[in-house]
């Protein structure tokens, strides 16, 4: 989680902490240009727009592939550039090189990178599509291990042959099946198979290895990702925030974070893994093995990079470790997902990859937070979506459906509230007649809430039990693909990030905001309207103007579609309270028939408050 957002959490729960007393008398983000992959320049920098330095390759994160003559004792090893087979189905483009067997491109062509809009209109998904692989630093998934005579062994240097064809098509209930071939020599031969089909960004693969019985050291080989995956929104700084690598290990998912001081992290991991994963924001490559009991482990690791404007970018390298049983011929088979990190795609494959889906913590509130927006706002998001193409109108129905689920609770608040300010003139009454005695204000001030039924936490506590909603809100908003590029109206024409009405040409101290985002001006208007109906006391005047003006600042860079339903949300709240307040009009404090008293919070503390008076008196004497 990000400053901003900390900071914002802050915030609230300060609002929260304020109403119930009045009522009781990061980073910043960065814009930049990235038509190009993720590439590693001489220094150890990333060159977002040139090409990579020959420098790049040898610094990148498989050191394996430092030995230039690496096969030298290979018989018949001839090396190319590789020759490029085209796989084309309704959801992608994969472009795969028999230089390594495995995938220099991958286009994804339902979903648009964020520049093209600034493309005249073209149908050619390789001018607009996501492209995902870090293409210039090197292809990926290849298979590495040591020969048992030292040698470090990597198919990504190994030229493969295939299929004569270059292109094919898939459509309807089609599967195509490419086969990648590399005879070391007589005896030894590597196979790498690939089965596509339309509709499905989960590619079926397996490898085969024949005739190296007592050729490969510790009895172990690795499948290698290693150029990680590329960065493809414009605000890199805020997509960084949710890059990471994963792995389902120990039945629960183990996030790997690179440090933003450029140092680089590794994890070891022994034993079961379900699977493995690089993901950006919106994205991710996850390896799943057929069998996850018949995994030896996994190796992550992970490096930032500084790029030259737009502030940085992380890579990362993962390996599945596969038991070698050094036997003639083997083979292991692995399901390979490259696409978007949608959950019901993910939960179409295997429950436990809807892990990968981020909703958001805060302060270890994960086991709350989680089931409420898996289970709960994401269900009804999604419905409210079948019958409202508009992702923007969508969330205006959720943000008045969770309105009425919570209105219980923020009545019962509001009540309590008009309670407290109604019996506000007893306590002043009450503190003014015994102002030199402290503990009988406070035994009087607990008699007149015992009295008249009144519960001082009243207030805020059914604020406090929406908090968990709010977070789950927060994290479904901030990362939900679904909103990725959904346009809205008028300025509004993507709800994924902020919808930018003015740049101000310069950052404003402390909080580094520069562009002005519509929806948040809106949002703090209604936010001041709120406090202005909530805050009755003279002395509290200030927070009326502070509060509205701060959130306001955070929430420039927050995504319009989480401004879009804070603003409805606060529209919603401002009705709601004009109609308790003009409902309740007549409500008057009553005392309770003590035969009717429950023996609750306020008995107790009345008890707890005589017995400490008590126990004084008695020290006195």
């Amino acid at each position: 989680m990000d400053r901003n957002t900390v900071i914002a959490f802050v915030l609230i729960g300060a609002i929260l902490i304020a109403w119930l007393f009045i009522n009781t008398p990061e980073e910043t983000n960065q814009r930049g240009v990235d038509h190009d992959t993720t590439l590693v320049g001489q220094n150890g920098t990333i060159d977002t727009l040139g090409n990579v330095e020959q420098e790049g390759r040898k610094t990148g994160m498989d050191t394996e592939r430092k030995e230039k003559n690496l096969y030298e004792d290979f018989s018949n090893t001839v090396k190319d550039t590789g020759r490029i087979i085209t796989i084309e189905t309704d959801v992608a483009i994969y472009e795969l090189s028999t230089l390594g067997g495995n995938f220099h491109k991958i286009y994804l062509k339902k979903f648009n990178n964020w520049y093209s809009s600034e493309i005249k209109e073209s149908s050619n998904p390789y001018k607009t599509s996501v492209q995902l692989l870090n293409y210039s630093v090197g292809n990926s998934y290849d298979i590495s291990f040591i020969s048992t005579d030292g040698k470090a062994i990597n198919t990504a240097d190994l030229s493969f042959t295939a299929s004569p064809k270059d292109k094919h098509t898939i459509t309807g209930q089609d599967t195509v099946e490419i086969v990648f071939k590399r005879k070391i020599n007589s005896s030894k031969t590597i196979v790498k198979k690939y089965l596509f089909g339309a509709g499905k960004y989960l590619i079926k693969t397996k490898i085969e290895l024949m005739g190296f019985s007592g050729a490969i050291a510790d009895n172990t080989y690795h499948v290698v990702w290693g150029t990680g995956i590329r960065f493809v929104e414009r605000d890199i700084v805020n997509e960084a925030t949710f890059s990471s690598a994963n792995i389902y290990y120990g039945d629960e998912k183990v996030d790997v974070k690179a440090p933003d001081d450029g140092e680089r992290i590794s994890n070891d991991f022994n034993g079961r893994v379900d699977w493995l994963a690089v993901r950006n924001k919106y994205f991710a490559t996850i390896i799943i093995p057929e069998n996850p009991n018949g995994v030896e482990g996994a190796y992550i690791e992970g490096q930032t990079f500084p790029t030259k404007n737009y502030g940085r970018k992380e890579l990362y390298s993962v390996r599945l470790i596969l038991p070698f049983s050094d036997s003639e011929s083997e083979s292991q088979s692995l399901g390979l997902y490259i696409g978007p990190v949608d959950y019901d795609r993910l939960k179409g494959i295997n429950e436990n990859l809807t892990a990968l889906v981020d909703f958001g913590s805060f302060f270890g509130l994960k086991f709350i937070v989680r089931p409420i927006a898996e289970y709960l706002l994401l269900p009804l998001f999604n419905f409210i979506h079948l019958f409202i193409p508009n992702f923007g109108f969508v969330i205006i129905v959720f943000s008045l459906i969770i309105k009425i689920i919570v209105y219980p609770l923020t009545r019962k608040s509001y009540q309590s509230m008009k309670k407290m300010q109604l019996l506000q003139p007893k306590i002043a009454e009450m503190k003014e007649k015994f102002k030199d005695d402290p503990q009988k204000i406070n035994k009087e001030t607990m008699r007149l809430y015992q009295t008249y039924g009144i519960n001082p936490a009243g207030g805020c506590f059914p604020l406090l039990l929406q908090m968990p909603i709010f977070i789950a809100l927060w994290g479904l908003f901030q990362a939900a693909i679904e909103l990725r590029q959904q346009p809205f109206i008028f300025w509004i024409n993507d709800l994924s990030v902020p919808d930018v009405i003015y740049d101000l040409g310069f950052k404003l101290p402390l909080f580094g905001t520069q562009e002005i985002s519509g929806l948040a001006l809106l949002m703090g208007i209604t936010t001041f309207i709120q406090q202005k109906m909530t805050v009755k006391d003279p002395k509290q005047k200030a927070l009326v103007y502070m509060m509205p003006i701060m959130l306001t600042i955070l929430f420039m860079t927050f995504p319009s579609g989480l401004n879009l339903y804070y603003f409805m949300f606060n529209v919603f709240s401002i009705a709601q309270q004009y109609y308790i307040n003009h409902q309740q009009g007549d409500i008057v404090l009553e005392p309770i028939d003590p035969s009717k008293r429950k023996r609750g919070f306020m008995q107790k503390l009345m008890e707890a408050a005589e017995h400490q008076a008590k126990h004084q008196q008695k020290n006195k004497r």
